[in-house]
């Protein structure tokens, strides 16, 4: 039997306006940008896979390093700010993430505007510095500036324009080449953590933190040389793409991303204290169910992402959220280590589908690819918020005094399950009750 074949949606067909000959010479300013708009996608080739390659590591170096934070959260929380609280520990984390999202509003533009290049230097620039400035923090404020504010902005300038410009070299691959270029991000989180753990006792925090930087440093600059814009718009793209708001797929599908955002980071930030209250795993194993999760999700941005090239992301990100809500909410009956375990590499792989997945779905609900930034970055600036309040919030809610997670716990999985709900909606407003139809 053969497996069952997915109709295309109907606004599938606007993407054939954007033609490509698989011969057209690398796109190197912004009058061949301009010109190839009006060819299709290449969906491969070695100009578009090298663009996966430098998206790939400014995933690895902006998610990645705020995958990371669960590290230093730890290591902050018994030394350098052992005086400040979890939850305001975690704020630090939270506006990294919510920077990131937040300076997409502005980026989403500029990139439409053709000024990748600006972006992607300034924004390594400033990640950069992060970094140097981290490895010299004393006090709470330096963290927050450094590492929260500067790192933010920073990562924000590169992220939009990363995935926007995979977006615009792929169709029918587009969800397994942003899933591949998203997996930076996983390896980031699994490295950075590892890198830290050993490196801080044997050569201090600052050193520690530089040598991360020094890596960051240089897979950012391969980033910078390769980068190459596709598609400019023939019009100047304003902050916001208004007709976006008249559109109901897309304000729903911002919604679930929003509530998303709020409860997917919680297990990140708050395994490792959990491993250690409640199942008796040692202070090494329970460090590592970090990077655990992080690896669990370099499958969980491939193998869903694949998937959702033949069945469509939207498809593909609905039951990957249902099954984060629905491990969130078990969350509290793992009590065991080898359960914990087998807990971050189910959640690891379910949540880094959640993660990778937002663009091609947007893009699938996009009438027109030459708006792609400005939406991603509306988008993700409203989900922006949701990262920035989710972990704080969760460490509010729990109690490392006494080991009690469990309203934590609740509020992560119940945060998913309504973004699951608004995404469901998200395809039915969009695309009807029909199951096989690809959305």
């Amino acid at each position: 039997m053969g497996s069952p074949r997915f109709r295309a949606e109907h606004s599938d067909k606007s993407l054939e306006s954007y033609s490509f000959d698989s011969g057209h010479p690398p796109i190197l300013d912004s009058a061949s940008a301009t010109d190839a708009s009006t060819d299709p996608p290449p969906d491969g080739g070695t100009l578009a896979w090298l663009q996966v390659a430098a998206s790939f590591f400014v995933f690895m170096n902006t998610w990645g390093i705020v995958n990371t934070f669960g590290a230093y959260q730890n290591f902050y929380e018994v030394n350098i700010l052992r005086s400040h609280s979890p939850s305001a520990i975690s704020w630090i984390g939270s506006v990294q993430g919510f920077l990131l999202l937040l300076v997409g509003a502005l980026t989403g533009p500029l990139f439409d505007a053709g000024h990748i290049r600006t972006l992607v230097g300034v924004g390594s620039l400033l990640v950069v510095l992060s970094m140097v400035a981290t490895s010299l923090v004393e006090q709470y404020y330096h963290a927050f500036l450094a590492q929260g504010v500067c790192f933010g902005i920073g990562a924000g300038m590169l992220f939009v324009p990363s995935v926007a410009v995979v977006s615009t070299y792929f169709d029918e691959h587009r969800s397994f080449a942003v899933g591949v270029a998203a997996s930076g991000s996983s390896l980031g989180g699994v490295i950075y953590p590892i890198m830290f753990h050993q490196l801080q006792p044997r050569i201090g925090f600052g050193w520690a933190t530089r040598v991360i930087g020094l890596i960051v440093s240089v897979t950012l600059a391969f980033s910078n040389l390769v980068v190459r814009q596709r598609v400019l718009p023939t019009t100047r793209r304003k902050l916001f793409d208004i007709s976006a708001l008249r559109e109901v797929p897309f304000i729903l599908c911002t919604a679930a991303l929003f509530f998303g955002f709020v409860g997917i980071y919680t297990p990140f930030f708050y395994i490792t204290p959990y491993a250690l209250f409640e199942t008796g795993a040692s202070r090494t194993l329970a460090f590592y169910l970090v990077p655990i999760l992080n690896a669990g999700s370099v499958f969980g941005r491939l193998v869903p992402n694949a998937f959702a090239d033949r069945i469509g992301a939207i498809n593909t990100l609905i039951p990957s959220t249902l099954a984060c809500a629905l491990l969130g909410l078990a969350w509290p009956a793992v009590r065991s280590t080898g359960s914990l375990v087998t807990f971050a590499v189910l959640y690891g792989f379910f949540s880094g589908s959640f993660v990778s997945l937002p663009p091609s779905a947007h893009a699938s609900l996009s009438s027109d690819l030459s708006k792609i930034g400005t939406r991603l970055g509306m988008s993700f600036s409203i989900a922006g918020i949701g990262l920035l309040i989710g972990s704080p919030v969760g460490g509010a809610l729990l109690n490392l005094s006494t080991g009690h997670f469990i309203r934590a716990q609740v509020f992560c999985g119940a945060a998913l399950m309504v973004s699951f709900a608004l995404l469901v909606l998200t395809r039915v407003v969009h695309s009807g009750s029909a199951v096989m139809i690809k959305v």
